[in-house]
């Protein structure tokens, strides 16, 4: 069994509430007042003058400055090894091409390359973990690759491919691709194929070990379309399906499992039933489903648990028991950021509205104050605010939609 992700973060105080939705709400109707030109041609680079006002990506930015090495690694300090990730590179590489930032991408996927997959992508499935080691010196701390991370880079290399007009990219996801079906994906008895958290050889048994969080449908779509000889029209469809089995009381769980003798979904044997940080990421997908998506209507009904919370102006949770509905705590910042797509799809407007005012302002000397939190609340931020900017979407192919025309050119020398 290989080694657990991430260490959960730790819960982050409550902060002082300030209203900004009235500002955000000015700001996002400016954006897509100008965003309209940008339509007839969202795959290309930018080719006009900027527009007089553009959207600074001063979210994206900060996160850059304080988590991206000069060498492309990309750093969690909220680690006590002072960790990366390849789920941490694989976000980094999908929000570079999001900024159309090249020289970003490419020293990301560099760094991933040479430190997490023996020179080559392409090749070996990359190690979800590096940093200090315990006796000394800096390398990989878990060989063992995580599907998730490998989804997302090859996601990200195979648009890359496309928008860049780089085929050496559009290769190299392909090849990934192919080697996530075949070392990631396996039929699980009386329910079918289904992509696991790490490569089977480690991972068999009767009870196979599931990760909801890890099968953005977007993704999977995509590579229905990509690769449609491959297993990822099965996997799709039955993602649907656990998600939908995994959430009796409409939350999701973080960990499940199936079980080959009972034919059935059944408690995590390691992590139970407990719905937090990897879980508050099937919201986030689930929310970012373009409309047109036939998954998307029956999704958020099965997920319904976090809307009647907030209809009944409860706080985000930060753990639920997925088999009750009991809630416990209070979620932190990043919890807000990612719920902001799934409260727009609900059409939960004074939910929406309550979650954007959670947010914090920027700080006085005009470095927004996300930049003090933590990796993976940074990251949950991003995905939410930059997809309610109209920066990025998902179209119902799963390809990634851009408004590149509408930033503004970075000023960072990270």
């Amino acid at each position: 069994m290989p080694g657990s992700k991430p260490t959960l973060p730790s819960s982050v105080p409550d902060r002082q509430r300030r209203s900004l939705f009235a500002a955000m709400a000015a700001s996002a109707l400016a954006w897509t007042g100008t965003r309209a030109a940008a339509q007839a041609a969202p795959s290309a680079p930018p080719a006009a003058p900027m527009p007089a006002t553009c959207h600074p990506a001063a979210d994206w930015n900060a996160f850059v400055v304080r988590h991206v090495q000069r060498d492309g690694r990309v750093i969690d300090f909220n680690s006590a090894q002072q960790h990366s990730t390849s789920e941490g590179q694989s976000y980094a590489m999908f929000f570079a091409l999001v900024h159309n930032d090249r020289e970003l991408f490419a020293r990301v996927l560099g760094w991933a390359e040479t430190n997490l997959a023996s020179g080559s992508i392409a090749k070996n499935l990359p190690a979800w973990q590096w940093g200090r080691k315990p006796g000394g010196g800096w390398g990989v701390l878990d060989p063992n690759p995580a599907s998730d991370a490998d989804l997302w880079i090859a996601y990200a290399l195979m648009e890359a491919g496309r928008l860049w007009s780089e085929p050496r990219y559009a290769s190299m996801g392909r090849s990934l691709l192919a080697l996530v079906a075949r070392e990631e994906v396996v039929s699980l008895s009386g329910f079918g194929r289904m992509l696991l958290p790490w490569p089977k050889s480690v991972a068999s048994g009767s009870v196979w070990r599931l990760n909801p969080s890890y099968m953005p449908l977007q993704l999977l779509r995509y590579f229905q379309h990509a690769d449609p000889q491959g297993p990822w029209a099965a996997v799709a469809d039955n993602t649907v399906r656990l998600l939908a089995a995994t959430a009796p009381r409409g939350f999701s769980p973080d960990w499940c499992a199936w079980s080959e003798d009972a034919r059935a979904f059944v408690a995590d044997p390691e992590k139970g039933t407990v719905g937090s940080y990897d879980a508050i990421r099937v919201y986030l997908w689930a929310g970012m489903l373009p409309e047109q998506s036939p998954d998307r209507r029956a999704l958020l009904q099965a997920l319904s648990g976090p809307k009647r919370l907030l209809a009944d102006r409860q706080p985000i949770p930060e753990l639920v028991d997925t088999a009750t509905g009991t809630v416990r705590g209070m979620g932190p910042l990043g919890f807000a950021g990612a719920m902001l797509p799934y409260l727009k799809a609900q059409d939960m407007p004074e939910a929406l509205a309550t979650e954007v005012a959670r947010l914090p302002n920027s700080r006085a000397d005009g470095q927004p104050s996300t930049a003090l939190l933590p990796y993976y609340e940074q990251m949950l931020l991003l995905f939410g605010q930059a997809w309610l900017d109209g920066r990025y979407q998902f179209l119902r192919n799963g390809q990634l939609q851009t408004s590149w025309r509408l930033l503004c050119r970075p000023t960072r020398t990270a």
